[in-house]
């Protein structure tokens, strides 16, 4: 079958191959994908790799052979679910805890950008509590993440303030946050704080203004750092505040207790209601993973790349 592969040669340092059929553990079933999304992470982590090694998370398609032990999703039916790697493929054995069925009214396209975005949106979202009535801001608002971020916190009763780096990305938060504010830093989002939860994704001096934006007993959860790697903070300020937290935020660990799947039925029904709406900058065919790679480290993309197989 083919699938993906790091080959430092090709576009976008990715190219298709042909591999082994997946040989599925008694947990796992044999999905035939049918769409995938991309993720900057796996981007980052793929540039890094030898030749060979295969990328994805994200992926969405159907059950070919249900699990041995009898668990997860039955033959036929629709699924959505992510792996550690390798999704990027044909054919993949999948945990069963990592998926979940698909309403019928929800395209491949739709449900294979919820997997890694959706659930990072959902699970930093979700370290604060409750926020119903609390400020709540999102930095690199206009991402995959961010998208579903600003969503998810309006719908549990935030205010919600959406941070973008540049005004032609403005447009496609504005439908879903409270308020959008332009801005190289965080305190362009000033007027509209402190700020009780801010979810953090770019890093360098982003990260270092969110911090002085926080509310006393504020948290900070950090997803990422799609700018800079580093940052310089003034400590006394920040613990001067009072009670203010900040927290790493690694989707793969979060998983180890909180099963993908589960999270996964959980946006895919509000996808399917009408509550939750997916952003898709672009909807590329399998061949051409190499440009949807290279267009989403440059950071072209508003919302989320797809790649259809």
């Amino acid at each position: 079958m083919n699938a993906v592969v790091v080959d430092r040669s090709a576009p976008g340092g990715l190219a298709l191959a042909v591999v082994p059929e997946p040989q599925p553990l008694p947990s796992e079933a044999l999905v035939q994908v049918a769409a995938i999304s991309l993720n900057l992470g796996e981007i980052r982590r793929s540039r890094a790799a030898n030749d060979g090694w295969r990328p994805g998370w994200d992926f969405a398609g159907s059950i070919v052979r249900a699990a041995a032990d009898g668990s997860g999703p039955k033959v036929g039916m629709r699924v959505v679910g992510m792996l550690g790697s390798g999704a990027w493929a044909e054919r993949i054995a999948a945990p069963t805890r990592s998926i979940a069925a698909l309403p019928a009214s929800l395209s491949f396209e739709r449900a294979a950008t919820l997997p890694v975005a959706g659930l990072t949106a959902l699970y930093t979202l979700e370290r604060r509590g409750s926020v119903l009535g609390r400020r709540v801001l999102v930095t690199g608002a206009s991402g995959g993440v961010g998208i579903f971020a600003v969503q998810l916190a309006r719908l549990a009763g935030a205010a919600t303030t959406a941070l973008v780096h540049r005004p032609e990305k403005r447009a496609a938060v504005v439908p879903y946050a409270d308020c959008v504010v332009v801005g190289e830093t965080a305190d362009a989002a000033h007027d509209t704080g402190p700020f009780d939860l801010i979810l953090e994704s770019v890093g360098g001096d982003v990260f270092a203004s969110a911090l002085r934006q926080l509310a006393v007993d504020g948290l900070l959860v950090t997803y990422g750092t799609s700018a800079e790697r580093t940052s310089m903070i003034e400590v006394a300020s920040f613990y001067a505040g009072g009670g203010r937290q900040v927290y790493g935020f690694i989707l793969f660990h979060e998983i180890e207790c909180q099963p993908p799947g589960t999270g996964l039925a959980r946006l895919a029904a509000l996808l399917d209601a009408g509550k939750l709406e997916v952003r898709i900058d672009d909807v590329l065919p399998f061949a051409k993973i190499g440009e949807a790679a290279e267009r989403l480290w440059t950071r072209g993309v508003t919302g989320k790349l797809v790649v259809t197989l």
